[in-house]
């Protein structure tokens, strides 16, 4: 899927993004569930995938990560809330222009989940960075200057709106549809 859709199509308001972040907040907390895997094999490219290989050294097989000069290992694998991207970019066919690798209906709160924090997906885990995931010129473009804004706020930022930063610490293969959990 490639950037050539009317990026601008659907920006939403302040007002319509505070009222749908009640419904991000009721996303499950323990046990979620996989929406989407968007492999990204280079810059503003987009290839949905069924299924995906984790890899500790490479993140999403499928992805581009590893192909930078320096990558940063506490942004190798990015997980969204479907329910805020669902919230910002309206169709689900616009949902990979967001630029995340797995799309999750999951509490990706801080408070659910700290920094550290495990969660298994399929046979692989992944751990929650403490790099913050924020809204960027490229998120703006596609969504709106006022979503940027608002997943930089202190609304969005209590949710993770713009998702999280992961790193792979077991490989394995994940599906869409696996459970997303929480391990102790």
């Amino acid at each position: 899927m490639a950037d050539s859709v009317d990026l601008r199509t659907g920006d939403r308001t302040q007002d319509e993004l505070l009222a749908g972040l009640d419904h991000v907040r009721e996303s499950p907390g323990e046990v979620g569930t996989l929406e989407m895997i968007v492999g990204r094999p280079a810059v503003d490219e987009r290839v949905l995938l069924a299924s995906g290989e984790l890899d500790v050294e490479r993140g999403l097989v499928a992805d581009r990560w590893r192909r930078g000069s320096r990558p940063n290992p506490k942004s190798q694998l990015t997980v969204v809330n479907a329910r805020a991207v669902q919230l910002v970019a309206g169709d689900r066919t616009r949902w990979a222009l967001a630029g995340d690798q797995l799309y999750a209906d999951f509490d990706l709160s801080p408070e659910n989940i700290p920094p550290g924090t495990r969660l298994a997906i399929g046979s692989a885990v992944i751990e929650v960075s403490d790099q913050p995931h924020l809204g960027c010129e490229k998120y703006a473009a596609r969504f709106g200057r006022i979503a940027r804004e608002f997943a930089n706020s202190s609304d969005g930022l209590s949710v993770n709106f713009r998702g999280i930063n992961t790193r792979v610490v077991q490989s394995g293969t994940v599906h869409v549809g696996d459970a997303i959990r929480k391990l102790d």
